[in-house]
């Protein structure tokens, strides 16, 4: 079942069949820092395997975010963006409030991301820097295909 939030002219949905598979490859290929030159089919593997949300202005799409999950005790947020025409009006953090308020999300352990310059955004939410980065590992691939 699809979930959606509205606020205004706004609506955040979850329905795979909104969402404007070339807006969101167009904006991470070329204006995201963590997905510069990603390809199409990446893109569309990502979403295909994903809880993805469209953020709209009246059937326009503006922004997107997807969460990786098992929906029992893990997610990571990945992918998410506003078009730079629609920042500063408070999108983002609503953006989160619907995600962190979707029903499958609820309950879990542990909810990661990565980010480099949205700190702020994101420790409003109670993200906060790892406790045990320690005992955190990572394989990283310099040149994935993208």
């Amino acid at each position: 079942m699809d979930y959606e939030c509205s606020e205004g002219p706004f609506t955040i949905s979850t329905d795979p069949a909104r969402l404007s598979i070339d807006t969101i490859h167009t904006f991470l290929s070329q204006s995201a820092y963590w997905a510069l030159d990603r390809s199409r089919e990446t893109v569309v593997r990502s979403i295909n395997h994903s809880l993805c949300f469209g953020v709209y202005e009246e059937q326009i799409q503006v922004g997107f975010a997807r969460v990786v999950s098992d929906y029992a005790t893990f997610a990571y947020l990945a992918d998410v963006f506003l078009l730079p025409s629609h920042r500063g009006r408070g999108l983002s953090k609503w953006l989160m409030r619907c995600i962190l308020a979707h029903p499958d999300l609820q309950g879990l352990r542990r909810f990661h991301l990565i980010t480099n310059d949205a700190q702020e955004l994101y420790r409003q939410f109670a993200f906060t820097p790892l406790a045990h980065p320690d005992r955190h590992m990572e394989r990283v691939s310099p040149r994935p295909q993208l």
